[in-house]
Parts: C-alpha cells; structure tokens; sequence
C-alpha cells in the first residue's frame, strides 16, 4: 500500500518530481566530480611511490620525509644491503625536466634516475628495461605515451639547464611502464648515473663513488615485517629515517592538504544535498496536508504513512542518482588525458551510496511532520 501511494502520487505529478531528480543528479555529477578529482589529483603525487616495487622508503633523517630535501650517499646504501633481512635497495632521485616535442610544443615531465635492475626501477609493459648505468636511454609512463605519441625505439629530447646554459639531451625509449605520475607530472625513468648528467643543477656529476640519492627503496625477504626491519635500519645505518610507502606518499609536496581541501568539499556537497532533499520533501508535506488527514481519517496507520512518504524520497533520490552516474561517465569519456580526474569504481561505489543514504536522511524532517499531522486539524473540522 505505501509503495503504491507513493508511486501514485509521483505519476500524477511526474513533471514535479523529474524536475527534482534532475537536481539530485546534478549533486550527484558533483559528489562525483570531487571524488574523481580527489583521486586523479592523489595519484599525481603518489603513484609512483605508491607503486614502488618494494616495502620500505628511506630518507635522511631530520627532514621530516620532505624528499627535496633528503639525501642519501652511497655509503648509507651499501650499509643498507648489510643489514640482515634486506634482499635488495636501490637508489631514487627525482627531477623536473622538459620534453622537446616533434611539433616545436613542450611537455613538463617529472625525471626519475633510478638503478638499472635494482628497487625503483618500475616493470614494463612494453619494450624492456634499463640496461646500462650509463645508457642513455628510459622508460616513460603511460601518460608521456599519451601525451605525445611516442613509442619504443622513438627518442625523446630532454631540455635542461646547467650552470646558465641549455643543453639538449637525446634518449632512446626502451619501454613503457602503466602510470608513474610524481608531484601532478608524467615520468620518465632513467639510469640513476644519466639522470645525474642531465638533471637540472649547476655543474653535472657522473661520479658513482659520490652519487646522491633523494630516496632508497628496500625490498625485505619477509615483507610483513616491515615495521620491525624500520626499526633495524635505523639503529644500524646513521642518520636515515625508514617508512613504509603510505607513510612516504602522503609525504609528497602538497598531498594531505590537497586532499584534506578537496575531502571537505565532498562533505560540504552532501550536506547541500541532504539540505535540498529535505527542504524539497518538507515543501512537499507541507502541500498535502490535507490528503495525509484525509487517510488518518479514513484509517490509515502512521506506520503507512511514513512508510509511503520514505518509500517516494528513497524513489526519487535513486531515479536522481542514476541519472547523475550515467551522465557523469559518459561525460567522463570526453576529457582528455591532460585533465587529472580518475573515476576509481570504489569512488564512484562509494558517493552513490552516500548520496543514497542522504535521501532518506534528508527527508527524515518531512516524515516526522507527517506523522504529526491531526485528521481533524487538517481537513478544517477541528473545534
């Protein structure tokens, strides 16, 4: 019965009630815009940390895992590898570069060297990996390939200053690896001793015996005892500070304050959500109050009543939600891959049913005051 005076009442004013799911579906465009763009914006910085191919990440210590500012020697790695439990560390250090494109355009990209075959190295998905400490050669992430078209075997022109001057560098691609963003940029990985050639600075170094590192990556023979393998490292090489890689990537410039500005958004549109919803239904009741004292009169329950008016809010809050989530993907497949939002199914699972709980939740105003409505009152009878 109270589903079908709810659906009643919804077909006979059909105009009214589309109208209002178009308004739920435009929150719902953006709860998941927010969502998405939380997500894109999140792996910009994280994920080729997040992706590492090992379980702790080292910094100097006394930096506060600001990995601008940490370095690392080459005596602080082999001391590393020394420790009991580790199976292999590699060095990381991160640049920015520019990209010299075929049609005269730049594409900013963020350099990583890394050791050839050691921890930091991504995997392939295409070509092969880095052969030589001084090959001058890379991988580039999906993204650069997107971005520009490149293949393996086509050679990348890396734009960089030294000292005062601008010196062009030529690499050939040896492979391509899945998305390897850092600090919002598409990546370029090279050997750890070209990356020290080509990198932005003031003088090149290509001395092994002095080579700084920005990060090393550690990969233990037990991975679930990380926290302990922490601990050991840090009591037996000076002046590092171990972490795991969550603990790194939230770490990254701008991360947690990002998501923090972009988590309170999201709050903030449910919120508007749950205000519209209610303020909509609230309207509605206050608009038949006579028909809900015309069915207490005639003998219709409390329970009926409440069970009709949240039955029509869960309808119209769902047929809104829908149409939301359709238009939003296939908007979705318009944007280009320069734009950083990234629609993760757990996001996308996660603001549907948050939008579909605030339904109810808004309109819990508007059942209260249809339960409180007197026949007599509101049919004009009383004395």
């Amino acid at each position: 019965m109270s589903i079908y005076l709810s659906a009643r009442e919804m077909w006979r004013n059909r105009g009214r009630f589309l109208l209002f799911s178009l308004v739920i579906a435009l929150i719902t465009v953006l709860v998941l815009f927010i969502a998405a763009l939380a997500d894109g914006l999140g792996n910009g910085n994280k994920e080729y940390i997040e992706k590492l191919n090992g379980d702790l990440v080292i910094f100097k210590s006394n930096v506060d895992l600001s990995i601008g500012a940490s370095r690392l020697n080459r005596q602080q790695l082999a001391g590393v590898k020394r420790v009991p439990g580790v199976a292999d560390a590699g060095q990381v250090s991160f640049a920015s570069g520019v990209l010299l494109l075929d049609d005269a355009k730049k594409l900013n990209v963020a350099m990583i060297g890394v050791e050839p075959g050691r921890p930091g190295e991504p995997p392939v998905v295409a070509g092969q990996g880095l052969s030589e400490k001084r090959g001058k050669e890379a991988i580039i992430d999906r993204n650069v390939a997107l971005r520009t078209g490149y293949q393996v075997g086509d050679t990348l022109i890396v734009k960089s200053i030294q000292g005062t001057k601008e010196e062009l560098y030529n690499l050939k691609i040896a492979g391509i690896t899945d998305g390897r963003q850092y600090s919002i940029q598409p990546s370029i990985i090279v050997p750890h001793l070209t990356f020290d050639l080509i990198k932005p600075g003031a003088t090149p170094s290509v001395n092994e015996t002095d080579l700084i590192s920005n990060l090393i990556v550690v990969q233990l023979q037990k991975p679930d005892q990380w926290k302990e393998m922490a601990a050991t490292l840090e009591s037996q090489v000076t002046d590092i500070k171990a972490v795991d890689k969550v603990k790194a990537y939230e770490n990254t410039p701008g991360y947690s304050a990002q998501q923090s500005t972009l988590n309170t958004q999201r709050f903030f549109s449910l919120l508007i959500g749950v205000l519209v919803i209610g303020g909509f239904f609230q309207i509605q009741t206050l608009q038949k109050v006579p028909q809900i004292g015309m069915l207490k009169a005639i003998g219709a329950s409390s329970v009926t009543i409440a069970l009709a008016a949240l039955a029509q809010i869960v309808m119209v809050t769902l047929i809104g939600v829908a149409i939301g989530t359709a238009f939003t993907l296939l908007l979705s497949i318009t944007f280009p891959a320069t734009v950083p939002i990234v629609f993760s199914p757990m996001a996308i699972v996660l603001g549907v049913v948050s939008l579909l709980v605030i339904g109810p939740i808004g309109g819990l105003v508007s059942i209260r005051y249809a339960l409180r409505v007197e026949p007599l009152t509101a049919l004009g009878l009383s004395s």
